[in-house]
């Protein structure tokens, strides 16, 4: 009998090691270094659905920048979206048919300096990597009303893929640095601004300007601030209302051509030029605000929406000269 149970305790202590031992390789294996998070631009050249976002990384040289330390958050377009770009230009065959510097600049444009996980997304302007007139880093628009939204069309497929120096967002769209039109089209809230920039009567083209060269700064009323203007005469009930004429100078006093103004260039009693050739007051005592020549005193209430050929501040009521 105790040779018995000399026997049962035998078996049950190498019972007891081997456990122990298949415990411990487990532990190894979950320690192994290839488990860890890779770079950014090694997680895209592992994604089958990233390989011609890896090939432009690659053209570009970019690919070595996003295997800094970083931190970055990087929207990649799915190879599909690559392919509707192509598709958009019958003198694209392939990401070899685009120059380097244009293709550079638009993968910057979906490079953000910072780690932001979706649950940090909100409506908002951030800072991409791309840059526009004066070295001016180039504003994305993130829209979280009713799901989110980057630039005013491109949707999110996956988000938050970690990598070890930052984070990735895979994205439907190849998103195009946006003009200073582009970011008025693209802002619900300048809705009114478009249709009043837009009318079929007015003699000046103003999107055709706006979407040249440039430089330009915008001082942009918004939806509200035009609703209010409505308001002002009891004859308007629309801006169809208002007179060619009139629109087209009110209009023309919102923009400075030839300058490319950010906030940090203002200083208080500048006096500014518009595209009118009336002039307006900078009125900084407070917050930053606009002196008009007709006596209005109008807050400056978003500065730096900076695109590939000016900046936008939107302001809280219509410019009168």
């Amino acid at each position: 009998m105790n040779r018995m149970k000399n026997l049962q305790s035998f078996f049950y202590f190498m019972l007891l090691v081997g456990a122990i031992s298949l415990t411990s390789c487990g532990d190894d294996d979950s320690d192994d270094s290839s488990n860890e998070p890779v770079s950014i631009s090694e997680t895209a050249s592992a994604t089958g659905n990233l390989s011609l976002l890896t090939e432009a990384l690659e053209q570009t040289g970019l690919d070595a920048t996003l295997n800094q330390n970083g931190p970055f958050t990087v929207l990649a377009p799915t190879n599909d979206a690559f392919q509707e770009l192509l598709d958009s230009n019958p003198a694209w065959n392939s990401l070899q048919d685009i120059d380097n510097t244009t293709l550079s600049n638009v993968l910057l444009f979906h490079v953000l300096g910072a780690e932001v996980p979706s649950s940090d997304l909100s409506d908002s302007y951030v800072t991409t990597a791309s840059t526009g007139p004066n070295s001016e880093q180039i504003s994305l628009q993130i829209d979280v009303t009713g799901g989110v939204l980057f630039n005013g069309s491109a949707n999110p497929v996956t988000t938050d893929v970690e990598a070890s120096n930052g984070i990735v967002h895979i994205i439907d769209e190849v998103m195009l640095p946006p003009s200073v039109v582009n970011h008025a089209l693209n802002n619900a809230g300048f809705s009114s601004l478009v249709a009043a920039l837009t009318r079929s009567d007015l003699s000046v083209d103003f999107v055709s300007i706006l979407s040249g060269t440039g430089p330009f700064t915008v001082f942009a009323p918004t939806d509200a601030a035009f609703q209010a203007l409505l308001d002002s005469n009891i004859q308007w009930n629309s801006l169809n209302d208002i007179p060619a004429a009139t629109l087209e100078t009110v209009l023309s006093y919102h923009v400075i051509s030839g300058a490319n103004v950010q906030s940090d260039m203002l200083s208080d009693g500048q006096t500014i030029t518009a595209f009118s050739e009336d002039t307006f007051e900078i009125d900084l005592s407070n917050d930053p605000a606009i002196n008009t020549t007709s006596g209005q005193t109008v807050n400056i209430i978003l500065t730096n929406v900076q695109g590939t050929n000016g900046v936008v501040h939107a302001i809280d009521a219509v410019l009168l000269p």
